[in-house]
């Protein structure tokens, strides 16, 4: 694992490094790396992979306790990110958390290309029975650190109001562990996820959305056609809003498309790197 100082504290990262196009990868509430392992796997070395812990609970290092770490906090920050790390060119892939879609409207001079897998949206923020669950948890005292206990026990993770819908096989004890090491054992990061639950303005997707009808990068969206938390819709509403966007759906799976189908994101994601490249070399430079 890498880091970096950002304007906001440390921010790790992983880098498989190489010459070939940059994708970065990010996940959502709770998640590390380790939510792309299996993407990242099936894309390497023929991409370089650089995968961000964003400050949403699966990071080991607290932000600086004035940080701003909301929704449109964190969406700069990601920008700050790319910039800091100097990536030209990034195909920004975004699972779970709808940040991103804002990072994409605000920051997209960095961008050769965006892929929405299934995540929050419009209004759906935050998103479902499990989003509302953690806003809850969020608000109380002690919330945060009560659901990390709750999710040590392996059958409260298939609950519908924990992880039970938000994908369709048992997430590996490994990768739970790892997406809970920091909230288990440091309040600053557990500090970080209630200020992002009490100090998000959640209107701000719907405000990307109407945003994204500008958005002159090519974009895929690819959702999982059973999802039970992000809506099938909004995906199919996403794709007719950007100009250009290209959609597919994905079966066999729900929200966490990166675990439950790996081969078919990192199909997707490479075969969609291949054709903005093309489109960009036959344009000239940009």
């Amino acid at each position: 694992m890498k880091s970096v100082q950002l304007s906001s504290g440390i921010m790790d990262y992983d880098d498989t490094g190489g010459d070939g196009p940059v994708v970065v990868l990010v996940g959502g509430l709770l998640m590390d790396t380790t939510l792309w392992r299996d993407v990242v796997r099936r894309l390497t070395p023929a991409h370089r992979c650089v995968i961000p812990v964003m400050p949403l609970g699966g990071h080991r290092r607290p932000m600086n306790p004035d940080a701003d770490v909301s929704l449109h906090g964190q969406a700069d920050l990601l920008a700050e990110l790319i910039e800091q790390l100097d990536l030209h060119d990034v195909t920004l892939v975004a699972n779970d958390w709808g940040g991103p879609q804002i990072t994409a409207v605000r920051h997209p001079e960095r961008l050769a290309g965006l892929v929405l897998l299934p995540q929050e949206a419009f209004d759906n923020i935050p998103p479902g029975l499990p989003g509302r669950a953690a806003g809850i948890a969020g608000r109380m005292p002690g919330g945060i650190f009560a659901v990390t206990q709750t999710l040590r026990i392996p059958f409260m993770r298939r609950l519908p109001f924990t992880f039970g819908w938000m994908a369709k096989r048992p997430i590996p004890a490994d990768v739970m562990s790892s997406w809970l090491a920091g909230l288990r054992g440091n309040r600053g990061i557990r500090r970080d996820v209630s200020n992002y639950v009490r100090s998000s303005d959640y209107g701000g997707l719907v405000a990307a959305a109407a945003e994204l009808a500008r958005f002159d990068r090519p974009t895929l969206v690819l959702w999982a056609s059973e999802d039970r938390v992000m809506p099938p819709e909004h995906g199919r509403r996403l794709s007719d809003i950007i100009p250009g966007a290209q959609h597919a759906e994905v079966d066999d799976a729900y929200t966490l498309l990166p675990l439950d189908r790996p081969d078919a994101v990192a199909d997707h994601v490479a075969a969609f790197v291949a054709d903005v490249r093309a489109r960009g070399t036959a344009a000239g430079p940009r």
